[in-house]
């Protein structure tokens, strides 16, 4: 009697991926993990060290009441060649402090840098429309940020032999401001432009980006542009 044919066997293949491929695809998803935890980490730690140094920032170095020059630090206009708000505040400060017997100057610092007016000729302009005669403003038309504002205002300096300055700024730029003076053979003191006129909104988003930029200041900045221009 002949035996019952059997049935051929399939072979179900699984649609799934080996275990060890498995295995290696977790190592590689961990170790992406890690690497963006790293970098957060990383970050966290360099905002914390950049709000610290703002923080602890010298206001001054000296205990002078009086200066040579008062340096005012630019910021853009806008488009149309006109003050903002912001470049107004520090201005009108840097001429109340001027018409108080601060210092017998005005050094405007500030070029080209986000269009194509220059940030010293319109503050001069100002500067001049509320009462400063000619005759005691300075230009500094080069300066495309704040280390070049410090370094070229520390050469006029030099040339006209005056070894003092009150600088001038919007409150969230005097911290990484004071940073960039004490690095500079001068005797100096921050002064804070009071936002009269600047939104609310703007000088929070303003303190915001200055954090990012002192970030930057101490692990970059600072090293590669130097006041050797």
């Amino acid at each position: 009697m002949a035996s019952p044919r059997r049935k051929p066997q399939t072979v179900h293949r699984s649609r799934s991926q080996p275990s060890h491929f498995r295995a290696r695809r977790r190592a590689r998803l961990s170790l992406r993990t890690r690497i963006v935890l790293i970098t957060a980490g990383l970050f966290a730690v360099l905002l914390l060290w950049a709000v610290a140094a703002r923080i602890t920032a010298p206001g001054t170095n000296t205990k002078r009441a009086t200066f040579d020059a008062i340096v005012i630090l630019g910021t853009p206009a806008d488009s149309d060649g006109n003050p903002t708000p912001e470049l107004l505040d520090r201005i009108t400060e840097g001429v109340h402090e001027y018409e108080r017997g601060m210092a017998p100057h005005l050094i405007v610092t500030g070029g080209a840098a986000h269009n194509h007016f220059v940030e010293a000729d319109v503050m001069a302009g100002v500067a001049r429309a509320q009462g400063v005669p000619a005759s005691a403003i300075i230009e500094e038309a080069q300066a495309l940020d704040t280390i070049q504002n410090a370094c070229y205002s520390e050469h006029i300096l030099k040339a006209h032999g005056w070894r003092s300055v009150e600088v001038v700024s919007s409150v969230s730029h005097l911290p990484r401001a004071a940073m960039i003076f004490s690095r500079l053979p001068v005797e100096f003191r921050m002064h804070a432009a009071p936002a009269n006129l600047t939104p609310g909104y703007y000088s929070r988003a303003a303190a915001l980006v200055e954090t990012l930029k002192t970030a930057r200041y101490l692990v970059w900045s600072r090293w590669v542009e130097t006041c050797s221009l």
